[in-house]
């Protein structure tokens, strides 16, 4: 199959990664990105609407219907935050997208990334475990086609782009290694990717999208020689 892509976070590592990701592989047909700023990619299957008010998207509307999947990759640390501003960037904006993309687009595929150790349960000690868990379970009460939790832990970066972030080009030389000794928490941002777009075309048996997951679905693209 073919497919429309939307993606959130662009600017940000996971989100540029992702769509890297789709705008090199033969059945991603287009992509959307929303942001709040210029991403600096052109590209001929790309689209990009710059759009300030991530907790009102009734203006768009009209330019977010027909499409396929939506990887929605945008994300910020907890660090130094309130509860209350972090659920509000985290779960509320996240919802304020989904809902209408849940409505315009009932067959959509939506893969959201959470993080290694969310909790469902919205009971965790940590504060950003309980919002993510929030998100997670609000985004799987919407009625998608598909809709996958995307769990990454300590994460490769792709080599040639421009928004990793500081300390994993500093982790970037010891990835492999922390990769062989502890395989269920580090991935690649390239797996992030594939798997996206094969949970898309081929579906997967959990919605809940762990580090092992990841791996699974990516090695499902890569033997198919059409991807570089």
């Amino acid at each position: 199959m073919t497919m429309r892509v939307i993606i959130t976070g662009a600017t940000g590592m996971v989100g540029e990664g992702v769509l890297h990701e789709c705008l090199h592989h033969p059945d991603v047909e287009s992509v959307l990105v929303i942001n709040r700023r210029n991403c600096g990619i052109e590209h001929p299957r790309l689209k990009e609407i710059i759009h300030s008010d991530f907790s009102d998207f009734s203006g768009i509307k009209d330019q977010i219907s027909g499409y396929d999947a939506a990887f929605l990759c945008m994300g910020i640390t907890s660090l130094g935050m309130s509860e209350e501003k972090y659920s509000s960037i985290t779960h509320d904006m996240t919802l304020a997208l989904a809902t209408p993309l849940s409505q315009l687009n009932p067959e959509m595929t939506l893969c959201y990334v959470s993080g290694l150790g969310t909790d469902l349960s919205e009971a965790g000690r940590n504060m950003w475990v309980r919002v993510k868990g929030r998100t997670e379970n609000d985004l799987l009460k919407l009625p998608f086609k598909q809709a996958f939790m995307f769990r990454p832990g300590l994460i490769q970066p792709t080599k040639g782009l421009t928004h990793s972030y500081f300390i994993y080009k500093i982790l970037n030389p010891l990835i492999p290694l922390l990769r062989s000794l502890f395989p269920k928490y580090v991935t690649t941002l390239r797996e992030i990717g594939l798997a996206m777009i094969q949970a898309v075309s081929g579906g997967y048996s959990s919605q809940i999208i762990e580090v092992k997951d990841i791996v699974t679905l990516a090695d499902r693209q890569i033997p198919k020689g059409k991807i570089r």
